[in-house]
């Protein structure tokens, strides 16, 4: 598993926000789907020829 790069209390916060409980694996898909998401991104990014990651790449 990659680095955590979200923080696990505000996502508790959140889904508890929504009025459901949080699975213990929830954070970690969370993590890795963030983690794919900035993979294609970075990758859309370099295909136009920028050094900059955007909005729109996500």
């Amino acid at each position: 598993m990659a680095d955590s790069i979200i923080v696990q209390s505000k996502v508790k916060e959140a889904i508890k926000g929504l009025e459901l409980r949080t699975d213990s694996n929830v954070v970690d898909a969370l993590n890795a789907k963030v983690h794919e998401m900035l993979k294609a991104a970075a990758a859309r990014a370099k295909q136009n020829g920028r050094g900059t990651l955007r909005p729109y790449d996500l």
